[in-house]
């Protein structure tokens, strides 16, 4: 079981878990679900999510189901069932035997809604989509009734039937659950429970054409499988009257819905119809593209799980919404790397530097700590000669003020080795540019100190020309330029009955949705830089697709999948520089 997690530490959930298992309520049991939607990839905003279901689980030692809620096949495939299984193990969690889908259930689902139509609490509709919508109402207005609303039992049944039996078009009638179109609660306005689809579904193929929405069938995949408490996010708190109401009026075991905050971090979207579009219009590169928030684009960024669930553990479970600067995550990340990443050499805009008075056909092999973090990591050697590739920003030709790196005349420390004065520069004959600097060395400082105490400020690293890893290394940013994308994040996905799958579009209230900017618009046209020709020392040739490590002085970085036997690529995974810390140190003072 993962060390760290968002159900390790007592709060809200867990203080009416406790109450419930000292009032007897489901017999002292605790049953947990994950229940993703197979239509993209996870994010972190998942994480939070699943290891809360997982994490409560081991709390109480009870247990965790994997359910995929596979209710729209127009938007599911194969590939996001297996990375969505992919990502929860990555985060340390396992479902034992207990992968299920909703989809197993359409056969039970189809006679629950069968119940309600002998119970004259259903109905068979012919409005169209745009229809129903209209007379659904709005926040400030009631709705009114459909005109097939008070068709008899035997009717409904009939055309029920016949709908499952694929006798009438797409869209031309739906089955609704007859409640009140006067609710406050715009989701108990006669909500849409099947529709007729036409469409392969990943697991059933073309057995159905009618599919059942996400609201009816989320309550009563609960109920079978015996979950105790369902803990949603908070998007789903106007839709807890439904998911009770649809297992009051079937009899059946009922679960606890508990709502908590959801996830939202500065600088991201979390909408998966966003995430979705970034991929489609090529804005990113992919699901997996490092500057996605998606648990994959985070593992090939150079992630850890422990990182991700420190994280997780120190925001906690919340019941109202907040926004979480994402300098708190990167904080919990460099944390985590910094303890774990070997340090390793490599210069990504290199200068060439030819030290004149070293000997051409000598090589060393310096000793280099390995981390200075983990005494166990101990040393490597990394070969030093004659000329040394060093980075263009660590040399000034007129330096600016507090500059104590390398300039004219002026001394510094390669880094594990000698201390080198600039004696002279080679400069392009056509633009004046530097190329080359001249240096010479001191032997007596070879390692660290020097023999007569001079102080030298500037400590530079460095790669040997003669044995440097020619690389590709890319470096990212936020993917948004400002911390509010759009300055409203969207709402959950609506369907095409004026419903909403998750909530979240029905919630907001009308004055909230006027005129936000378009979030595509605050796409961070610079979160992306490749570098080509990087030098890196001889120890990262050849390393495997998600090496991690410390580029000395530079920040942490990652081997990416798309690195060959003769050209290593490293993603830039987050910079040392930490503002999280920095804000926390100024808190504190």
């Amino acid at each position: 079981m993962p060390k760290n997690d968002s159900g390790a530490s007592s709060n809200f959930i867990t203080e009416m878990i406790d109450a419930d298992n000292e009032s007897g309520r489901f017999g002292g049991r605790v049953h947990t679900r994950f229940p993703p939607e197979p239509n993209g990839y996870l994010h972190i905003g998942h994480a939070k999510a699943f290891c809360l279901n997982f994490g409560l689980a081991a709390r109480y030692g009870g247990l965790c189901n994997l359910r995929y809620d596979d209710t729209n096949p127009t938007k599911e495939e194969v590939e996001y069932v297996t990375a969505i299984q992919e990502d929860v193990r990555w985060l340390g969690w396992d479902w034992g035997d207990r992968l299920f889908y909703a989809s197993d259930y359409f056969d039970k689902l189809c006679e629950f809604a069968f119940r309600l139509i002998r119970a004259g609490k259903a109905y068979v509709c012919d409005l169209s989509a745009d229809q129903i919508r209209e007379t659904r109402g709005t926040l400030t207005r009631p709705g009114s009734e459909s005109p097939y609303r008070n068709r008899s039992v035997e009717e409904n049944l009939n055309l029920f039937e016949r709908m499952k039996a694929g006798e009438f078009p797409d869209g031309s009638r739906v089955l609704r659950a007859k409640i009140d179109m006067s609710s406050p609660n715009l989701n108990m306005r006669d909500p849409v429970m099947y529709r007729i689809l036409r469409a392969s579904h990943h697991r059933t193929g073309d057995k159905w054409c009618i599919y059942p929405t996400y609201d009816f069938a989320h309550g009563q995949s609960d109920s079978i499988e015996g979950i105790t408490h369902s803990i949603c996010s908070l998007e789903f708190e106007d839709h807890r009257p439904l998911y009770d109401w649809y297992l009051h009026n079937l009899g059946i075991h009922h679960p606890r819905q508990i709502e908590f905050a959801r996830l939202n971090l500065t600088y991201t979207v979390m909408s998966k119809r966003r995430l979705r579009e970034l991929v489609e219009a090529g804005h990113v590169r992919g699901w997996d593209d490092p500057r996605m928030p998606t648990l994959s684009g985070m593992r090939r960024r150079g992630y850890t799980p422990e990182a991700i669930r420190a994280f997780l553990d120190t925001i906690g479970v919340a019941k109202r919404d907040s926004v979480v600067d994402i300098a708190l995550l990167e904080h919990c990340l460099r944390e985590d790397l910094n303890k774990r990443s070997p340090r390793r050499m490599a210069v990504l805009r290199p200068l060439r530097m030819v030290i004149e008075d070293y000997p051409e056909d000598r090589v060393e092999e310096l000793d280099a700590l390995n981390n200075p973090e983990d005494p166990a990591a101990g040393t490597r050697k990394v070969p030093f000669s004659r000329v040394v590739y060093v980075e263009k920003d660590d040399f000034r030709e007129v330096p600016p003020p507090k500059f104590h790196r390398l300039s004219p005349g002026r001394e510094v420390r390669l880094r594990h080795s000698y201390c080198v004065r600039c004696v002279g520069v080679v400069k392009d004959e056509k633009t004046g540019e530097v190329v080359e600097i001249r240096c010479a060395h001191d032997p007596e400082t070879k390692g660290e100190g020097t023999p007569d105490g001079r102080k030298v400020k500037g400590t530079i690293h460095w790669v040997s020309a003669r044995h440097a890893v020619d690389a590709e290394v890319r470096l990212y940013d936020h993917l948004f330029t400002r911390p509010d994308p759009g300055g409203v994040e969207e709402g959950s996905e609506e369907d095409a009955y004026g419903g909403v799958d998750a909530a979240g579009a029905a919630r907001v209230p009308p004055a909230a949705e006027a005129a936000p900017r378009d979030w595509k618009a605050d796409i961070n046209p610079s979160s992306l830089a490749t570098l080509t020709g990087c030098k890196l020392e001889p120890a990262l040739a050849g390393v495997a697709p998600g090496f991690r490590c410390q580029f000395e002085r530079l920040g942490y970085f990652c081997a990416d999948p798309d690195s060959t036997a003769d050209k290593p690529v490293f993603n830039r995974t987050v910079t040392l520089r930490d503002t999280w810390a920095k804000i926390e140190k100024a808190r504190r003072l």
